[in-house]
């Protein structure tokens, strides 16, 4: 995987991360509030951040493989 998307799908997946603590520690969900959703609800653009950490995530996968694989 290239570097620079490396470093991407890396920090949406530590987004991702993030915004769980806060919807397990204060009940806060940083992409509804921030695309204008209450919680719990998703519109378009929030369907599309959640897919593309989603996404991330398996490619982090890949990548933790990867460099499992050359040790």
């Amino acid at each position: 995987m290239p570097k620079s998307l490396n470093g991407l799908t890396l920090l949406l997946v530590i987004v991702g991360a993030l915004n769980w603590l806060l919807v397990g520690a204060f009940e806060f969900d940083l992409v509804a509030a921030i695309t204008g959703n209450d919680f719990g609800e998703v519109n378009a653009l929030s369907r599309i951040i959640y897919i593309l950490v989603g996404v991330s995530g398996l490619a982090q996968i890949a990548n933790l493989m990867a460099i499992l694989n050359k040790e």
